[in-house]
């Protein structure tokens, strides 16, 4: 009997739209499905893990990796680099582990024009806030 492969679920939405929070919860409830961890050029914020949050790298290093064609998709948000390692990727997936990856609108629309397997994708919005009146 063959091994099952995972599902790769794509959540995108714009920084503020609430991303982490909606995975968080759903990892709390589902401890079986993996969450990939992107390269990043940004610095690492208060309380953040090499590893656990980013990976945390050079921008020379991820132009190198971006040359060696090691990310499925790669991203440049407010000057800092974004990318997921395909071959971590790939793996995880074929070792039957369901997988999100919580990216920019940027990647998503790589990642579903390039994985060959079926993949499902959510999308959010940023919360509405009041206008402010004057």
């Amino acid at each position: 009997m063959a091994a099952s492969t995972g599902t790769l679920y794509i959540v995108s939405a714009p920084s503020g739209a609430g991303k982490t929070s909606l995975v968080k919860a759903l990892l709390d409830a589902q401890p079986q499905v993996r969450v990939s961890v992107s390269h990043t050029t940004r610095p690492m914020r208060p309380g953040e893990v090499d590893g656990v949050n980013y990976h945390f790298v050079s921008r020379e290093e991820f132009l190198e990796r971006l040359e060696h064609d090691e990310f499925l998709e790669h991203a440049e948000v407010f000057g800092n680099l974004y990318g997921t390692s395909q071959r971590w990727l790939e793996q995880t997936l074929s070792e039957g582990f369901d997988l999100i990856l919580e990216i920019d609108w940027q990647g998503a629309q790589q990642v579903r024009r390039l994985m060959p397997r079926p993949s499902r994708s959510s999308s959010c919005r940023p919360p509405r806030r009041p206008c402010a009146s004057g």
